[in-house]
């Protein structure tokens, strides 16, 4: 079987979900020429938000690399659904955002931050090496505890 992104994802036991609809007045993606923009995705796993809560505060590292893996497998499904199913379209991974919910003593936002990195980096292999920025907040739609925007060239 040849190695894709799809067949990573099986080997990873991940499933996408159905790219979710916008909670407010804005779209889930934008193309422009050959770059496709995510908007931010929260910590939703079976339709319902995950993870909830600061880091530094209720909410350790290891569940704040959940939360952010979690965000990157709702990118990847916003990507899908923008390339009409075709991951193969994805040419690189440009830029990854990721929002850290955080108490403010909390300086470990890149180490959240690899939740997402980490997965996208095993799902897309060398395309999925990228630049980042990992920003504390003081706070995040609906108490998630991580959002996580996303840049692609597309192939």
């Amino acid at each position: 079987m040849a190695d894709t992104i799809e067949t990573r994802l099986q080997a990873a036991g991940v499933t996408l979900p159905e790219a979710a609809a916008p909670a407010a007045n804005y779209v889930p993606t934008v193309t422009y020429g050959k770059i496709l923009q995510t908007s931010g995705q929260l910590p939703m796993e079976n339709g319902a938000l995950a993870v909830t809560g600061k880091l530094g505060g209720e909410v350790g590292v290891a569940t704040g690399q959940k939360a952010a893996r979690l965000c990157a497998i709702n990118v990847l499904a916003q990507a899908k659904s923008a390339l009409g199913g075709d991951l193969s379209k994805i040419g690189r991974l440009l830029k990854l955002t990721v929002f850290v919910s955080s108490d403010p003593s909390f300086t470990e936002q890149h180490k959240v931050a690899n939740g997402a990195s980490d997965f996208l980096v095993e799902i897309l292999g060398d395309k999925g090496r990228h630049a980042r920025s990992a920003v504390g907040v003081p706070a995040l739609p609906m108490n998630a505890a991580v959002e996580v925007e996303a840049t692609f060239e597309i192939a």
